[in-house]
């Protein structure tokens, strides 16, 4: 009895309730990927690392928004398929893009980008490694570990061809690259399919769409982008012989107000001076750290913080908890991280000396100022080059997206900015560079301002 009551769970869909998507209703092999130890492990790391030390709201994680996402990516499929039945969208289809969206930040290290973008490339400079590929990585461990390639099969997937597929969508190869087709997942008539979760070609997908609505409530701040109303005017269209998702020209200005509210989040919070000056210092005490943890992987093979990566069984250990570890250790060896993390808990932190507009690689920057600092140690310092912009560089991405007419639905074509607004921006990035002291003295501090206040103001700057 109890087997056949085990066995009706495990065909009945479940209902999350979302803070902001409301009742979530989510297929069985989804919540079957959900109850694992791969995927629990996202609820232990924060979505936005250390922007949560200057917003008290933001203590969301990555296992709320990857279930967002793969609500979202099921919403606009459903859409589709209901609309343009030509399209041969199948509950296949359905399904694994549903999966790519629920596992697409598997990957995700201790304190999300800190991880992969401070940590790792000065723990292993030029090391050939992402969050996308450690997903893939982390998907194939949660498929084996967990004995899913029966539950893929119950469900009507096919184990090889489907999970080659998700792991495409996971990390799709940027359009520019694509000269022959070059997945195996899906034919091209179904190259639209790529586009929903990880959309590279013009950035619209429904990550973006989730984390904006999702990191938008927990900051208290306005999201003025609304993803429900797009997927009902998007649609597939035929473009340069590729099948790709385009929408009905009106919705534009929305679409203008999507890539605005990227812009105003990473300005406002993503790249916030106090969370970033947090997160160095997350970074430099997970440096000091490195080598003196030990992290048992498969077969009991041990690992360090920075090659944990190579091991999905080590990996798996690797969440925000590696903070408290270091904060309440007694190591000798763990005493220098342990200092930098207990200046956190005091609020001790890098101060930012100022910021200047330039247009200069952050190496270049760089070499200048330990050249200014006459003799002073460059590892007293941080140098860093922020970008807010659109989703691609200075590069206006609704160059890359096509409309339809409510005349003409199966033809899409570029929009003229002419016709949206005079007011749209001339610019869609922007560069800042700024240096952070870690000294702490008032003598120091004041030492160092006045020498960025000669270094500063002499720097090539913007346009």
């Amino acid at each position: 009895m109890a087997d056949t009551v085990s066995e009706i769970m495990e065909n009945k869909n479940k209902v999350f309730n979302d803070p902001i998507h409301g009742n979530i209703e989510l297929h069985p092999i989804l919540v079957k990927i959900i109850d694992t130890p791969q995927f629990q492990r996202l609820r232990n790391i924060k979505q936005l690392g250390g922007v949560y030390y200057v917003y008290p709201g933001a203590s969301h994680n990555r296992f709320e928004h990857s279930i967002g996402v793969a609500y979202l990516a099921g919403e606009l499929l459903q859409t589709l398929k209901e609309k343009q039945r030509k399209l041969r969208i199948d509950e296949r289809d359905v399904l694994c893009v549903q999966i790519a969206g629920l596992c697409h930040d598997l990957g995700h290290g201790p304190f999300s980008h800190m991880f992969d973008l401070m940590f790792i490339p000065k723990a292993r400079p030029g090391y050939d490694w992402s969050h996308e590929k450690a997903s893939q990585n982390m998907f194939d461990h949660l498929v084996e570990e967990n004995g899913l390639i029966g539950v893929m099969e119950h469900h009507g997937l096919v184990p090889e061809e489907d999970r080659l597929f998700i792991k495409e969508l996971i990390d799709p190869p940027k359009v520019e690259e694509i000269t022959e087709w070059p997945h195996h997942g899906r034919p091209r008539e179904k190259a639209f399919l790529y586009e929903v979760v990880s959309n590279t070609r013009n950035k619209i997908d429904v990550d973006k769409w989730e984390y904006f609505a999702r990191d938008c409530h927990h900051l208290g701040m306005k999201n003025n982008f609304d993803c429900h109303r797009l997927i009902k005017f998007a649609r597939v269209c035929e473009v340069d012989g590729m099948m790709q998702i385009c929408y009905r020209d009106k919705e534009v200005f929305n679409l203008y107000n999507m890539f605005y509210t990227r812009f105003s989040l990473h300005k406002r919070a993503y790249q916030h001076k106090v969370a970033n000056s947090v997160e160095w210092m997350i970074r430099d005490a997970f440096l000091k750290a490195d080598k003196h943890m030990e992290i048992k992987g498969h077969d009991g093979k041990t690992f360090t913080l920075s090659t944990a990566i190579d091991d999905m069984v080590a990996y798996i250990k690797l969440t925000d908890a590696i903070f408290d570890q270091i904060l309440n250790s007694s190591s000798k060896e763990l005493r220098g991280a342990r200092e930098i993390l207990e200046r956190i808990m005091r609020r001790e932190l890098y101060v930012c000396l100022g910021d200047f507009s330039s247009q200069q690689p952050q190496a270049i920057i760089e070499a200048q100022w330990n050249k200014h600092l006459r003799g002073g140690n460059p590892d007293d310092y941080v140098v860093e080059l922020v970008k807010y912009n659109y989703g691609m560089g200075a590069e206006d991405p609704i160059k890359h997206v096509r409309f339809y007419n409510k005349q003409n639905t199966d033809e899409a074509r570029p929009i003229n900015r002419a016709q949206v607004s005079l007011l749209l921006p001339e610019h869609f990035e922007e560069k800042k560079c700024r240096i952070y002291t870690k000294r702490t003295s008032n003598e120091d501090l004041e030492a160092d301002r006045k020498m960025f206040n000669t270094f500063g103001p002499a720097q090539p700057h913007q346009a």
